[in-house]
């Protein structure tokens, strides 16, 4: 909002010289006849306005992917990835044009509420992606070796992200609305960390279920574990070995990191210092989910694995088990069926 006399000068305002009916009701202000803060006290939602070059920067670089997810998901036809993180990336792009629209409404909730909620649960729908991709690694590599059925992994982690996605859009929804010195707002802040501390959780078990079935996977007393034989070539490929695996291990640790990082901002609620510091939100969680969109996109299954490994790879494929002539039936039985 540009202000007709020019930006106020806010410096000599204390609690007890300002408008004490604006005090009292910060949603009749605007920019400029209120300050964002005074002495600690928040008038605005925030104690910043949120960069126009950085947030529009990074809805940017998530609309590219989201497009580029879209094109590589009809085009290999990974249809569940393509959701999980097609969902994600819109929410990411809806949430840093929030913070854009904030600027010049920083004293109302509207555009508040769209940041808050969508950046909050966008990386869950990332973390999906990366849980879907355990189930078809496992198929790929040994089925025999894992802790349970592929499809098992699928269904534990896929649980643990719909309740980690209720809790915190549930919590965002309840305290972005209710009012400042509402005792409900504590319970939505509480509500908002349980779900995110929760995926915290979640990812942290789907790293050590993931490691132990690599673990499993080792060369011991001499004897090699017996590979599926109808992915060999598959395994062969650089794409999928190291490049897919090493994507995935880095875009879940970059979620991990960010995750953390909102647990911490979170917890100190919305006039905490973390919830008001832009470069450290920028780096923290920006930053954190670009990086593991553009690895989970420049490194897609579809480039990685191929449309016929993808879906030869489900638990829903019949005989994904074995193939005692070492070619890849279960890909030619899925290309059959469509046929």
């Amino acid at each position: 909002m540009v202000c007709p006399t020019g930006t106020p000068d806010w410096s000599g305002v204390t609690l007890q010289n300002f408008n004490q009916t604006l005090l009292r009701n910060p949603r009749l202000c605007n920019d400029c006849i209120c300050p964002l803060e005074i002495n600690g006290y928040f008038l605005g939602f925030m104690s910043y306005f949120p960069s126009l070059a950085g947030n529009a920067a990074f809805a940017a670089v998530f609309g590219v992917c989201l497009l580029t997810q879209l094109f590589l998901g009809f085009r290999y036809k990974t249809w569940g990835f393509m959701i999980c993180m097609s969902g994600g990336m819109i929410l990411e792009v809806i949430g840093y044009i929030g913070r854009i629209l904030m600027r010049d409404n920083m004293f109302t909730n509207t555009f508040f509420v769209i940041y808050l909620v969508c950046l909050t649960i966008g990386p869950a729908f990332l973390a999906a992606g990366i849980y879907l991709s355990l189930s078809r690694l496992i198929i790929i590599y040994a089925p025999d070796r894992a802790r349970f059925r592929p499809q098992t992994y699928t269904y534990i982690f896929i649980v643990c992200d719909i309740v980690a996605l209720i809790l915190q859009a549930a919590g965002g929804a309840v305290a972005s609305i209710v009012p400042p010195d509402s005792p409900s707002l504590q319970a939505g802040i509480n509500t908002m960390v349980a779900g995110v501390a929760w995926q915290v959780f979640a990812l942290a078990l789907f790293a050590l279920l993931s490691l132990e079935f690599f673990l499993r996977l080792r060369v011991r007393n001499g004897v090699k574990p017996a590979l599926n034989p109808a992915f060999a070539d598959l395994r062969a490929r650089r794409s999928l070995q190291p490049n897919f695996i090493v994507a995935i291990f880095f875009a879940g640790l970059f979620i991990f990191i960010r995750s953390i990082f909102r647990c911490a901002e979170l917890s100190g609620g919305f006039n905490g210092p973390l919830a008001n510091e832009e470069v450290t939100f920028m780096v923290l969680e920006g930053t954190m989910i670009i990086l593991a969109s553009i690895l989970l996109t420049a490194f897609h299954p579809g480039l990685s694995i191929g449309t016929h490994g993808w879906s030869a790879a489900s638990f829903k494929t019949r005989n994904y088990g074995s193939s005692s002539d070492g070619e890849n039936t279960a890909v030619k039985e899925t290309s059959s069926e469509r046929e």
